[in-house]
């Protein structure tokens, strides 16, 4: 038998055989694809004309100025807070500085009473002399952070910076006023740190 297939079977055969309905349809959305928009294909895009670009450059202006706003807003705002942080933080240790050196003024108590009680005769000794700078160190430090000593004697009593803890008749000093300073009261501008205990006149 021979394998030579007859030219008019074949084609017979092509004629009987049903089309697929699909490919036409492929061919038209290929071409469908091919199609660019006019901003692909490098065709000018129109812009809106008269009163529309008047106002949408309006709005972009009125945009950027709430922008501007904010920033300025935004920035004077963070200005603020570092100032308001830096006054904190110099309050605080100004403050820490204080309580500290409140805690020192017993020391400088003892000090001033012990000069008081120092006998005529000992007056030019060496070692005195050593004990007075160190004391002089101490109320250095004190002037080093504006404290400053309260003693009131022979001024009118006054209860913010004085604590009276006695009265007494005196024919020197006016009603109402302070006979005697019995332990030096001690401030640091408007903050009192201390307050002197003193003797009122009746």
């Amino acid at each position: 038998m021979s394998d030579v297939k007859d030219p008019t079977e074949e084609l017979e055969r092509e004629k009987d055989s049903p089309i697929d309905p699909g490919e036409p349809e492929k061919e038209d959305a290929t071409a469908a694809g091919a199609a660019h928009s006019p901003e692909e294909a490098g065709e000018p895009v129109e812009l809106p004309e008269g009163d529309n670009l008047l106002q949408m450059l309006i709005e972009a202006q009125m945009e950027a100025k709430t922008n501007e706003d904010g920033w300025q807003r935004a920035r004077a705002e963070f200005a603020n807070y570092k100032k308001r942080i830096e006054r904190e933080r110099g309050e605080l240790f100004q403050r820490a500085a204080l309580d500290t050196l409140k805690a020192l003024l017993p020391i400088i108590d003892d000090f001033d009473r012990a000069f008081e009680s120092v006998p005529d005769a000992l007056g030019e000794e060496p070692w005195l002399d050593g004990i007075s700078m160190i004391r002089r160190k101490f109320v250095n430090l004190l002037e080093l952070y504006d404290v400053e000593a309260i003693d009131p004697t022979g001024g009118p009593f006054d209860p913010n910076l004085h604590q009276a803890i006695g009265a007494e008749d005196s024919d020197e000093v006016e009603s109402g006023h302070v006979i005697a300073t019995l332990q030096k009261g001690y401030c640091a501008g408007d903050q009192v740190l201390r307050l002197a205990l003193v003797k009122v006149a009746n």
